[in-house]
């Protein structure tokens, strides 16, 4: 197929590949060319009137746009402006728990369950990026072989921050220290900044000791050797933990996409929000964020929320994140970006209600605030925005130990843990094999759903046994911390 027609009522149609001028879709001659992703009118659509795609208007035409003509940012604007009032209008939806499998990971003595067994270099602040590099190489060459490897994630925060900006930094390396694919954290701090040791343990709360060591660093003379010790030590510790067999139930997986194409609400997208509902069914948990990104959509998850308390949480999600932008005096319903509009996303609401599917069909159980834990098995909303690396970085803050990410532009970018590259077409998974991890694009080329939702729920079984991702492979690991305020 050359097209797709994604809903009935839908008044334009999908390009699969790139259509010539002169070319049929559906009875309607094309007359100009559409590019592969984008969208092509089926009927007349006067000026005013709604441009439908997935059922749902997207936008509104700018001008007569005539039958067979491409449908794009020059002739459509968005529908929506400012905040809303919401009623909670339910959608019966809960997953039977009604299937089982398993994996091979560790189970920690907290009783969560990591995927991974590395040893994590947690900076309090940025100023000891450099010297935590030279822990993670020097550590990799004695020790490495011990675990999984030895990992630190630089970052330009932990000083000068106030506020909730500091909150949020000490919430999120709090996270990482507890986080269960670290079989052991080396916390290094400088000694002098906001979010010094004495501070930070407040908000760490319980640790086990033998699995967390500190180091403040100007109060020893080599601060290399002494967090070679330390490594030294948690490795020989981490190397005792041996996987056994888990029931999927334990997974927590992160939904993501990033650099959207005309086909990510088509393939990838609907795939995620399969692999969702299917770990659901096996009482697993899925994690969505990029708040902005549900703007458009959000009705379609607010009515799926459990009950009344969580769909008032879930506007509040939503208004706080406009509140948020206004508050800086930004478009709320800014287009999508340049590569997203060059794939084919024309405005804010065709690429939420393609961006939403990653949440499939089932109930949403718990909104989660910026690092907080997830408690609610099932699919949750997480507080975050549409920015890749915030986005992975707040998943793994709330507990998924990997990362689903659909793109159909391409992206090296890898979070803390295991992070999943989908591809949305066949071309892209082909030209960058050295990134992609899954080609949904078959589903564009005719493959069945069921079966490639299969196919791919056994593979990610097979990564949380340990088998590696591209960007694992790569050690292509990072954070990016939410910030909101004045850096003194």
């Amino acid at each position: 197929m050359d097209w797709i027609k994604i809903n009935p009522a839908d008044n334009v149609a999908v390009a699969l590949k790139p259509l010539a001028k002169g070319s049929e879709v559906l009875g309607v001659t094309l007359i100009e060319d559409i590019p592969a992703g984008h969208k092509v009118a089926l009927t007349k659509i006067g000026i005013g009137q709604n441009i439908i795609k997935y059922g749902s208007p997207i936008g509104h035409a700018l001008s007569d746009i005539q039958a067979g003509s491409w449908v794009h940012t020059h002739n459509v604007k968005t529908n929506l402006s400012g905040l809303l009032e919401y009623s909670y209008n339910p959608h019966p939806c809960s997953m039977p728990r009604d299937r089982e499998a398993a994996f091979e990971g560790y189970v920690r003595e907290d009783g969560k369950v990591g995927i991974r067994n590395e040893i994590w270099i947690v900076n309090t602040v940025g100023c000891v990026n450099g010297t935590a590099k030279t822990l993670e190489r020097l550590g990799n060459e004695m020790y490495g072989d011990r675990v999984d490897g030895i990992h630190c994630f630089v970052h330009p925060y932990g000083c000068s921050q106030l506020g909730d900006d500091l909150k949020n930094t000490q919430h999120l390396l709090a996270s990482m220290v507890h986080h269960p694919n670290a079989g052991g954290v080396l916390v290094l701090s400088l000694g002098c900044e906001n979010n010094n040791l004495g501070v930070f343990k407040e908000m760490l709360g319980e640790y086990d000791p033998d699995r967390v060591k500190f180091l403040i660093t100007q109060d020893v003379e080599d601060e290399v050797e002494a967090g070679l010790q330390l490594l030294d030590e948690l490795t020989r510790h981490a190397q005792q933990a041996k996987r056994t067999t888990v029931s999927a139930d334990r997974l927590i997986i992160g939904l993501k996409c990033g650099g959207s194409d005309g086909l990510s609400g088509i393939t990838a997208n609907p795939l995620l929000g399969n692999i969702s509902d299917l770990l659901s069914r096996h009482g697993g948990t899925t994690l969505l964020t990029e708040v902005p990104e549900m703007f458009g959509a959000e009705t379609l998850l607010m009515n799926r929320c459990k009950d009344e308390e969580t769909f008032k949480k879930t506007v509040a999600l939503i208004n706080n994140f406009k509140e948020y932008f206004i508050r800086h005096g930004q478009e709320v319903y800014e287009n999508p970006s340049p590569g997203n509009k060059a794939g084919g996303i024309t405005t804010l609401e065709d690429k939420s209600l393609g961006c939403t599917q990653k949440g499939g069909a089932g109930e949403v159980r718990g909104v989660l605030s910026y690092c907080e834990p997830v408690k609610e098995k099932g699919l949750n909303l997480v507080q975050g925005p549409g920015n890749d690396l915030c986005a992975i970085t707040a998943l793994m803050a709330s507990g998924a130990q990997m990362v689903l990410f659909t793109t159909g532009r391409g992206t090296p970018v890898g979070a803390p843990i295991p992070t999943v590259k989908v591809a949305t077409n066949t071309p892209l998974a082909e030209r960058k094999r050295n990134w992609i991890d899954f080609n949904a694009g078959v589903l564009a080329d005719g493959a069945d759903m069921q079966e490639t939702t299969e196919t791919f729920f056994r593979q990610l079984l097979e990564i949380a046994s340990g088998k590696k991702t591209k960007s694992e492979e790569h050690d292509f690991r990072e954070i990016a911390i939410f910030k909101d305020g004045v850096t003194l």
